[in-house]
């Protein structure tokens, strides 16, 4: 089923379609004031208009509004963080989420290869990813984009992203499009908040909490990589991916930025992205660039490889390659 056509959640005003609403800082902070003044953190509103919740969540809030920057946190802290969020998972919606903050692994730098001679366009890829990235079903957001090129088309720029028909079609071929993962990344250079940056196995990720939604990594990125929630984040319970990572795969709010990570859930756990492992056409390779006898070094070094805009000198961790 093409997953731009399946709508997973068709009321959302239901319960269970929808995440609690996360407050921004100033709104908190705002009923942190309010709540001082009258005496009692039980009375404490100013997210939507709604009760903040028990004694033991405002506490969870309080100290989550006042953490770190990621980059600056202890391993201690980290931990911390990863258990509060899980704590807050459980009060607000009744979900137990596994949470991690696994650090990158010594020797390892993430490469990814896609083989546009053997894809033929079924998106099971996406529908993959946007599974196991908890990607918001409300505004059908997707990290991955599958262009339909006619040969002799070498850009993406003029394939056909938005096709509605069976696949595959002939003298067609068919590009897969995502964060390109640089190793000069302009997004980085971009974000006035340092917010995003890229991790020593050359993952770009992204500190949610203090992203401030400006989209100037949008602006930057020339590999249409970057997301923006518009809306808070819909997710039935039953579709969630409960196995997470600070910063992968967990809930992110309204106004914040998102953007494929290689799955660091599950690269960093040694398995495969998801978008890799439910490729039916195996056009998908993923892999330690530094292990000589990877899969992906065996495609950079026996097939005809290329990287979509490399003259910008962004240092892809992306290729594209033929048979």
């Amino acid at each position: 089923m093409d997953p731009r056509k399946n709508k997973i959640c068709k009321k959302p005003e239901e319960k269970d379609c929808r995440q609690t609403k996360p407050c921004g800082r100033r709104e908190f902070l705002k009923g942190a004031a309010k709540a001082a003044a009258l005496g009692g953190a039980a009375m404490l509103t100013g997210c939507g208009g709604g009760m903040l919740g028990s004694k033991e969540e405002l506490s969870l809030r309080w100290k989550e509004y006042f953490k770190k920057h990621y980059r600056l946190m202890t391993q201690e802290e980290k931990e911390g963080t990863v258990r509060r969020l899980e704590s807050l998972a459980k009060i607000q919606n009744g979900v137990n989420i596994q949470m991690s903050s696994t650090a990158p692994i010594d020797g390892v730098l993430f490469g990814y290869a896609f083989n546009v001679t053997r894809c033929e366009g079924y998106m099971e890829c996406v529908a993959a990813c946007v599974k196991e990235n908890n990607l918001d079903r409300k505004s059908n957001m997707q990290y991955i984009r599958i262009f339909e090129m006619e040969h002799g088309q070498l850009t993406p720029e003029v394939g056909n992203a938005k096709f509605y028909h069976q696949v595959p079609v002939e003298d067609h071929f068919y590009m897969g499009v995502q964060c390109n993962q640089c190793q000069n990344a302009p997004c980085v250079k971009a974000c006035p908040t340092k917010a995003t940056w890229q991790e020593p196995d050359g993952i770009v990720v992204v500190d949610y909490d203090w992203c401030i939604g400006c989209r100037y990594c949008i602006a930057a990125c020339p590999y249409y990589g970057r997301r923006f929630n518009w809306n808070d984040p819909v997710v039935p319970e039953e579709e969630m991916t409960k196995k997470q990572h600070y910063l992968g795969n967990r809930m992110r709010g309204r106004g914040q930025m998102e953007k494929c990570t290689f799955c660091v859930q599950r690269s960093r756990a040694g398995r495969l992205p998801a978008c890799v492992e439910a490729c039916p056409t195996g056009a998908r390779v993923f892999g330690n660039l530094l292990d000589p006898d990877s899969e992906i070094r065996f495609v950079l070094k026996n097939k005809k490889v290329f990287r979509w805009k490399e003259d910008l000198g962004t240092d892809p961790k992306f290729w594209y390659f033929v048979d």
